[in-house]
């Protein structure tokens, strides 16, 4: 298991507040990690990609279609993209190498997944990733 898997498992799913957690490599387009059982389609990628390249005006007043639903955009801006469908909702962090993608689910704190997801950008961030 890579590095990067061990920081999404550790920081993230062991809040219990994080369903899935993936790392999308920004200039490849493509998935480079992701929590088990977490895949993410070609067209989800570009679905998140295309959120952060379109103005963050935008991505609120459009929403985000991803796997299969539509979430509707609670947060946009040059960092960060927040999206909710009922109760459940995706958490997207923009980094300089990657975009950090975590989902909740019902009966799990918004919050909590949010705060671990800014976290984990951050840091990543911090070492120039």
């Amino acid at each position: 298991m890579s590095h990067l898997q061990n920081l999404l498992l550790d920081s993230l799913l062991g809040t219990k507040h994080v369903d899935s957690a993936a790392l999308i490599q920004l200039q490849e387009r493509s998935l480079c990690v992701s929590s088990p059982g977490f895949s993410l389609m070609p067209s989800d990628v570009r679905t998140l990609v295309n959120g952060f390249a379109k103005s963050p005006i935008q991505a609120r007043r459009e929403g985000l279609y991803f796997m299969e639903k539509d979430y509707k955009c609670v947060r946009a801006d040059e960092y960060s993209l927040y999206a909710k469908n009922e109760n459940t909702g995706v958490i997207v962090v923009k980094t300089n190498l990657y975009l950090l993608v975590t989902t909740y689910t019902e009966g799990m704190y918004p919050s909590v997944c949010v705060e671990a997801t800014e976290k984990l950008g951050e840091y990543l961030r911090r070492k120039g990733n």
